[in-house]
């Protein structure tokens, strides 16, 4: 993931931005930069690779100056070169951005019809381009700021140096996160607090849609709409110099905000936004002659598998099977030349899932994991590695692994697509657009936080919680009753909507809650069905859907969360966050233990 450093005080900033960086290396990253005003002229000092590489830019032409901006880069846009690190610059600023400008094709087209010369190949030098053009209309800095933020789609999080400001940095956030540091007479701004904890305990933490004119000793926040707003500093503890809940009351809490940001770098690992394709340069299993393809994990791993299930074979036609990684080597699955094992782990350390796929090659099958942790003991016994780029994740009850894992496996079934012969460009193109936009979509569905907690108020006292979905909302439900299961000790089920009638419709009376994901999609009238058969025996149904479908559910739903519209495609992606805040702050109101829940452990390492 990509991180960012920013400085304005009384000391040298090249040296600062420096040490603050090398705190954020945790994150990935493949080149870096920082600038600074130097008698009044914007310099900067970019290199490829690690920091090292820019340590030696830097001593060998050294930057002075009071101000500065640094960031590492994970390609999104562009390959990893210097050329493409940032900051990137135009006439007299520089800026550096994480996440991901949607629409920087059409802005890039529109302002080179302006005159505007491009000099990398990121998306992130239109946002330059565009506040440089305010700036030449005569707009000061925060004004051709604000003017620019709204023509930007997708997630984002940006700071801004003026050559001709020697004392005023610019920030602002949408999606990703972005902290401000408060010392004497200095302020820092960090992707998180831990690249700001050598030199300040006090920060403030940017909401989302807010912007900040920082300088030294002060800063002044606008929200969204440009209004002045005061937010809190807060004292964090030496403890967050090495893990950082950021604004956040738990670690499972800045998780599931990190996904818009994170999904982006899933994005950027698979998919090339400038060609709206697959990224080459990946090895991955011989999909066109595979005859089958079995998917293990353990978890929420084997919902993903299950969800991802429903893409291999809708998209490329290869018959999936999916397994509990615990249960699969015990029934001796046939697995030969023809088969593809795919292996899902967020440690890279399941002992079930290590087994699962120790049995695979045994049996002469190809295998292919999907791994957060690289360095790990199942990236290194499979024949072709995938991560997801999700970073770390502390909390014991997975989201963003499990988002991270869904995108990546989207990723590889339009690849196994493309290799049968079983979509086209255009459809290769048209998903991967879809993909593109979900960092935007998560953003749009974590501003119904509090009106999910709202609903969390009728759950925390339910003894038993039905979730239901048909197709793949049917492994969502069954990954949403697993989240409750997990953080609030609450007894929940998922559901495929269709057997509701074969059974478990005796648990329904006016005490049991049931959540129905139901997105406007080809089942939708099915699941609105069997909707309203809990609704004839007094089920209180809490809805997941897009705005279409809440139109058309009718009058008899009381309570719904609204999702953005988004192609059916990456739906699942999109529904998985309200089930994991729904979960979240059920946990939270019953005061349960949220991110250590009793009797479970982050990684399993033992059968």
């Amino acid at each position: 993931m990509c991180g960012i450093l920013g400085f304005v005080g009384a000391r040298e900033a090249a040296p600062i931005l420096l040490e603050g960086l090398r705190r954020l290396e945790y994150r990935g990253y493949d080149s870096a930069g920082v600038a600074t005003i130097e008698k009044g002229a914007l310099v900067r000092r970019r290199a490829e690779g690690k920091l090292s590489n820019l340590e030696a830019a830097l001593a060998a032409a050294p930057l002075q100056g009071r101000i500065g901006i640094g960031h590492t880069r994970w390609a999104t846009h562009g390959a990893p070169t210097e050329r493409n690190a940032h900051p990137h610059a135009a006439h007299g600023l520089a800026v550096v951005h994480n996440g991901i400008i949607e629409n920087f094709r059409a802005l890039r087209e529109e302002l080179t019809a302006r005159g505007a010369r491009f000099e990398t190949d990121t998306d992130t030098e239109v946002v330059a381009h565009l506040v440089s053009e305010g700036l030449a209309k005569g707009l000061a800095p925060a004004d051709a700021v604000a003017a620019a933020l709204p023509r930007l789609d997708g997630a984002f999080a940006l700071v801004f140096l003026f050559e001709d400001e020697d004392r005023l940095l610019i920030a602002a956030r949408r999606g990703s996160p972005l902290v401000l540091g408060l010392g004497p007479d200095e302020t820092f701004v960090g992707s998180d607090a831990i690249a700001l904890a050598p030199f300040t305990n006090r920060v403030v933490y940017l909401e989302d849609g807010d912007w900040a004119e920082v300088r030294a000793g002060a800063v002044a926040v606008r929200d969204a709409r440009g209004a002045p707003v005061d937010r809190p500093v807060t004292v964090v503890s030496l403890g967050s110099q090495l893990i950082d809940k950021g604004n956040h009351r738990h670690f499972m809490a800045k998780e599931i905000f990190e996904q818009p940001e994170v999904v982006g770098h899933v994005l950027a690992g698979y998919v090339d936004p400038l060609t709206e394709r697959l990224r080459e340069g990946w090895t991955r299993p011989d999909f066109a002659t595979a005859e089958k393809l079995v998917m293990s994990g353990c978890g929420t791993a084997y919902y993903a598998a299950m969800i991802a299930k429903y893409w291999f074979e809708g998209l490329a036609r290869l018959p999936v099977e999916t397994d509990v990684a615990s249960e699969l080597r015990y029934r001796m699955p046939v697995m030969g030349k023809g088969t593809v094992g795919l292996f899902i782990s967020q440690s890279g350390e399941t002992a079930d899932t290590m087994a699962a796929l120790r049995y695979a090659k045994e049996q002469g099958a190809a295998t292919a994991a999907v791994v957060n942790v690289v360095p790990s003991t199942i990236a290194r016994e499979a024949g072709h590695v995938f991560p997801i780029f999700a970073g770390p994740e502390i909390g014991v009850a997975s989201t963003k692994a499990f988002t991270c894992q869904l995108v990546t496996l989207a990723t590889l079934a339009i690849a196994a697509a493309t290799a049968r012969g079983t979509i086209g460009v255009e459809e290769e193109r048209a998903l991967c657009r879809a993909l593109l936009e979900l960092p935007r979509h998560l953003a749009e569905v974590l501003k119904e936080d509090h009106a999910i907690r709202e609903h969390a108020h009728e759950l925390q006292h339910a003894r038993d919680v039905l979730y239901m979905g048909r197709g793949v909302n049917y492994p969502l439900a069954l990954e949403g009753a697993l989240k409750l299961k997990e953080i609030s000790y609450i007894h929940a089920e998922g559901y495929a909507a269709g057997e509701l009638k074969h059974g478990p419709i005796a648990l329904i009376d006016e005490n049991v809650p049931v959540i129905v994901l139901a997105p406007t999609d080809a089942l939708f009238e099915k699941t609105i069905s069997n909707m309203h058969e809990v609704l004839a025996r007094k089920g209180r149904v809490l809805m997941i859907s897009d705005a279409d479908g809440l139109a058309r559910a009718g009058d008899e739903v009381r309570a719904a969360i609204r999702l953005p519209a988004a192609h059916p495609f990456v739906q699942p992606v999109v529904a998985s966050v309200p089930v994991q805040l729904l979960a979240y702050h059920t946990a939270v109101l019953k005061g349960t233990d949220v991110d250590q829940p009793r009797n479970l452990a982050k990684s399993v390492t033992v059968e």
